[in-house]
């Protein structure tokens, strides 16, 4: 028989530096999942993916306290920021884009770039062709004031 699901729910955690602090901690703690065991399981998921590099996952909790957790991509605007180039600064010690995207160019990347970031995210996106996910891609690079040489 198939386990019961109670609920799921989405965080993004640096990838491999999991702990039991907040958000982590009460996220789960409220819920009467084994914080512990979810921050052995998540670390050693992401040992493939370069430490420090948000990534979001989403943990399905179910009745007997057991869950599951699917790893996504890290999000378009931190690949955008870091293939341009931008210094790790602000929140978190994440790259930051423009003060006023639109009107201030905070950095610039490559059509090959773009392209790459893509088809990385591609599984993540809603779209069917890696064209489709170049446009998705460069829309977040917009917003972010990152702007995209030929």
């Amino acid at each position: 028989m198939a386990k019961k699901v109670i609920g799921s729910l989405k965080l993004q955690v640096k990838a491999q530096q999991a702990n039991p602090s907040p958000p982590v901690g009460p996220a789960l703690g409220q819920r009467g999942l084994n914080i512990m065991a979810f921050v052995k399981e998540f670390n050693a998921k992401t040992a493939d993916i370069a430490p420090g590099t948000p990534t979001p996952v989403v943990i399905t909790y179910y009745q007997d306290k057991s869950f599951s957790l699917e790893l996504k991509t890290a999000p378009a605007s931190y690949l955008l920021k870091k293939a341009a180039g931008l210094p790790e600064v602000g929140k978190r010690n994440r790259p930051k884009g423009s003060a006023k995207p639109g009107r201030e160019v905070a950095g610039s990347v490559t059509v090959a770039q773009i392209r790459q970031i893509a088809e990385t995210k591609m599984k993540d996106l809603n779209a069917n062709t890696v064209e489709a996910a170049m446009q998705i891609i460069l829309g977040s690079a917009k917003s972010c004031g990152i702007e995209v040489k030929g």
